[in-house]
Formats: C-alpha cells, sequence, structure tokens
C-alpha cells in the first residue's frame, strides 16, 4: 500500500451536509495524473471484497425485498385471494398492471433526486414508504381497495431498483459492474423462491386476527422491509469518499480509479446531461432490448403459481414448486455476471440467456405433459433471469457521466417497466396459455435481434473513435477537453 500512501496528499474531501449529496464538484483533485494506482491485483481483489462486504449485502436484501413485495400478489391469489375478493375476468391482471404505471414514470425524477441527496437518506426513505403501503395491504378487502394499494405500491417502490444500479455505479468502475449487479438481481430469483416457501408457510396463519392467510403475507413482509429500512439509515455508506470502512489510501485508490474510468468525464448536476440522455438513440436501444428480457421475467414471476397449478399441481405444491425455477435463476444469474466481467462482454451472454429462456417457452408452448413443460419453466426462469443484471451493466457502462448515466439507467428501466403492463394480461387461456407463451417468445426474439444490433453499433462507434484520435492526435493529455461531451467524447470506449 505503499503506492496509494503517496497519493494521500492528492485529495481534499467536503464533507456532505445532512440531507445534501457529496457530488464530484465537491472534491478537488490537486494533481492532474489520472493514471491508476500501481495496486498489485491482490492488494486490487481485497480493496474491492472489501467494498463488497459492506455494499452488497444491504443492496441485495434492499432488492430481495422490493421483488418481494411487488411480486407477492401472485403467491396471494394462489392462497385465495381472487376467491376472497372475487377477482373474477381481467380483475387480477389489471390489479397487477396497474403497478408499473406510476412505477415507471416515478423513477427518472427519483433518480435525479438521489443525485442531489445522500443514498443512505433517500433509498430508506424510499423503503419506509413502500413497507408501510405494504403493510396496510393487509386491510384490503375489495377488488378496488386492492387496485388502489397497487398503485401506491407502484409509486412508492419506483425509486429503488434504479437506485440501486445508479448506486452501484457510484462505486464500482465499469469492468466490476456486471457481477456486482448479478449478485442483487440475483435476490429478484431468491424473492420468487422464497416468496413460495414463505407463502406456503404463511397460509397456515389463515384466520388468526380475523385476516386470511394471503392478508398476513402483505402484513408481516411490509413490516419486515420498514425495519431493514430504518436500519439502513444508519449503516449504509453513501459514497467512496466518505466510507468510513476504507483507509485514505483506499479511498485514494478508488477514486483514482473511477476518475480513470470515467475518463474525467463531468458528474456535475447540468440539465445538459438529462437532454444527452434523452436524446440518445442508443438509450433506446438499451430500452427494447430490456423490454424484450421484462415482458417475460415480469410474466414468469406473477403467473409462475398459476402455470404449475395449472399442469394438474395442488395449490400448495404449486407454491413450492415454483421454487427450484428461481433457484436455479439465482444461481444462474451470478454466475453469468462473474464471466461477463471476467471477458467484459455484455451482448453475447444477453443473446445466450434469451435463447436458453426461449427454449423453456417453446417446451411450454408445445408439451401437453406436466414434466417437459415444468423443465420449460425452470429454463425460462434461469435463461432469463441473468439477462437483466448484464443488461443494466451494459447501460450504466456506456453512458458517459454519472448524471447521464443516473437518467439513462432510469429510462431504460422506467420505460422498460411498462412491458409489466403486457406481462399481466397475456396469461389468459388457461390451461395452456398459448398466448402468454407466444407473447413471451416474441418478446426474447426483439431482445436477441436488438443485442446482435448493439453490439455491431458499438463496435462501429468504437473504430469511429479510434480513427478519430489517430487522425487528430487525441491522447489522456487532452482528457478534460471532452469532460462536457459524455460518452460521445472520442477517448470513451463503448463495451461490447
Amino acid at each position: 500500500m505503499a503506492s496509494n500512501q503517496s497519493l494521500r496528499s492528492n485529495y481534499t474531501v467536503a464533507k456532505p451536509d445532512v440531507m445534501g449529496s457529496l457530488r464530484d464538484d465537491d472534491i478537488e483533485l490537486k494533481s492532474d495524473d489520472l493514471s491508476v494506482l500501481p495496486v498489485n491485483p491482490r492488494e486490487q481483489v481485497r480493496i474491492l471484497r472489501k467494498m463488497d462486504w459492506h455494499l452488497l449485502p444491504f443492496v441485495t436484501v434492499f432488492f430481495l425485498l422490493s421483488f418481494l413485495d411487488r411480486a407477492n400478489i401472485g403467491n396471494a391469489t394462489v392462497a385465495g385471494m381472487a376467491t376472497d375478493l372475487k377477482l373474477t375476468g381481467f380483475k387480477y391482471n389489471i390489479a397487477a398492471a396497474v403497478f408499473f404505471i406510476p412505477y415507471s414514470f416515478a423513477e427518472v425524477p427519483s433518480n435525479i433526486i438521489l443525485k442531489l441527496l445522500r443514498p443512505s437518506r433517500w433509498i430508506p426513505s424510499i423503503m419506509v414508504t413502500w413497507g408501510i403501503v405494504m403493510t396496510l395491504m393487509c386491510l384490503v378487502n375489495s377488488y378496488q381497495s386492492l387496485v388502489i394499494a397497487r398503485v401506491f405500491l407502484g409509486l412508492t417502490e419506483a425509486g429503488l431498483y434504479p437506485g440501486i444500479n445508479y448506486y452501484i455505479c457510484l462505486w464500482y468502475p465499469r469492468s466490476e459492474r456486471s457481477k456486482r449487479i448479478a449478485i442483487f438481481f440475483s435476490a429478484a430469483s431468491v424473492a420468487v423462491a422464497f416468496g413460495g416457501l414463505l407463502a406456503y408457510g404463511i397460509e397456515r396463519m389463515n384466520g388468526i386476527g380475523g385476516l386470511y392467510g394471503w392478508q398476513w403475507m402483505f402484513c408481516l413482509e411490509g413490516i419486515v422491509t420498514v425495519l431493514v429500512a430504518v436500519f439502513s439509515f444508519f449503516y449504509m455508506q453513501d459514497y467512496p469518499e466518505t466510507a468510513n470502512f476504507l483507509t485514505e489510501p483506499e479511498r485514494s485508490y478508488i477514486i483514482d480509479v473511477l476518475k480513470h474510468d470515467s475518463n474525467s468525464l463531468s458528474s456535475l448536476f447540468d440539465a445538459q446531461f438529462v437532454w444527452q440522455a434523452m436524446k440518445d438513440y442508443k438509450t433506446y436501444v438499451q430500452i427494447l432490448i430490456y423490454l424484450g428480457l421484462l415482458v417475460p421475467g415480469y410474466a414468469i414471476a406473477l403467473f409462475s403459481p398459476t402455470i404449475i397449478n395449472e399442469l394438474g399441481y395442488s395449490a400448495a405444491n404449486a407454491q413450492l414448486l415454483s421454487v427450484p425455477p428461481f433457484v436455479a435463476g439465482a444461481i444462474a444469474t451470478i454466475i453469468v455476471g462473474i464471466h461477463s466481467d471476467k471477458h467484459n462482454l455484455r451482448g453475447p451472454y444477453i443473446i445466450g440467456g434469451a435463447l436458453v429462456s426461449l427454449v423453456g417457452y417453446i417446451l411450454l408452448y408445445c408439451s401437453v405433459k406436466p414434466g417437459p413443460s415444468y423443465v420449460g419453466v425452470c429454463l425460462a426462469a434461469a435463461g432469463n433471469y441473468p439477462t437483466v443484471a448484464v443488461i443494466l451493466a451494459w447501460a450504466g457502462s456506456n453512458a458517459g457521466g454519472d448524471l447521464k448515466r443516473g437518467v439513462v439507467l432510469a429510462m431504460v428501466i422506467g420505460i422498460s417497466n411498462l412491458g409489466g403492463v403486457c406481462s399481466s394480461f397475456i396469461y389468459i387461456d388457461p390451461p395452456r396459455f398459448h398466448v402468454g407463451h407466444g407473447t413471451n417468445m416474441g418478446f426474447l426474439s426483439l431482445s436477441i435481434i436488438m443485442s446482435i444490433f448493439a453490439m455491431w453499433n458499438y463496435n462501429r462507434l468504437n473504430r469511429k473513435k479510434e480513427a478519430q484520435c489517430l487522425a487528430e492526435n487525441i491522447g489522456d493529455d487532452r482528457i478534460h477537453e471532452f469532460k462536457d461531451m459524455g460518452d460521445a467524447s472520442p477517448l470513451f470506449r463503448y463495451t461490447i
């Protein structure tokens, strides 16, 4: 760490106010040397692992609770909610769908607020509000009250997912993000699996306190969310610059790596970077890729208990049999995330996962026997879930500058999540569900096609920038000339 010690004097870090954000403009870089510190690989890994142990448990638990609370409506339906609330016709589909409308539109404003406030204040605040909504959903006693509750749940939960992705980008260089996003996103698979186990147990509380078993699901899961949020107010870290678990040389090293990784692009809060994100056609390519993955992803999360139930299994066994596909999804998510970072590739892993999921839906579409159909459910989940972590790492890595990255991630997640509305209405023809499976096959094909285009386009732009740097003699010595250009900077290179 001697090399780190020599750069202690290179940074002056301002202290954040109680609610304010410590942004990069609060950090005065006293040296123009942006070369990465000469830390040996073992020491590099040690620092990253130290960060992992202090950051990832928080964001993983946050996202697990988030996905558990949004997807438990599927378990509640099988547990008797559909009968008790008389959810006939499209009523369940509408109740599932309304969540995604406020959820989608609140994500960009939430990430902008996160840029202005400290993560340890904004993210736990989001959790407290949606935890209260979730807890109060135990009082739902009609279709109308269920719809209203789901609207408020979508509104209050909106900022967490894009916020966590943005938070990861504030701590890790681009080549290290996919595996970290994969680790916390694997919580989505665990949440669906765990939700099935919880539902199996909580159903036995039916009648206690005058509540149905499915009402106890909402109540207990909401209370846990609030308790975790209160704890995180005091223990969640904000930024590398203020991390009390890092030594001063370690902080200097991480700050230097992040600045080098971002090509010293501006991190100031300026409206021009919001417009850069909104006007960039590459943002909309990423939205289409993510949309093609989210529709089948939400469909399998919302309807897997119903699909398995329609294969001929009892409601209780359907809850339990919904666990293995998502355990497989969680394991595959982490494995794919690690290898995606190792090879610094995103597109091929998205295409590969989408193809596996496509095979699963083809099995579900064609098979009439429970055995092969259940294998199809497992393949659909195990192939789809790993791709989501990779696409978010891809979108974040290829957006230059902190604010643009935050807006791009919020746009990709927010607009694509409108696909959840579609997911809520496609499983309408039991027991074979041809409409649902066929729709998912189409969206996965869209994702594959757009991923191929994105890979070709990023490769084309990288070659163009290399030629420009060669022709105009552009090197790192001119890096500050392009700090406001975002990823349009000739020195910025896109991940394929």
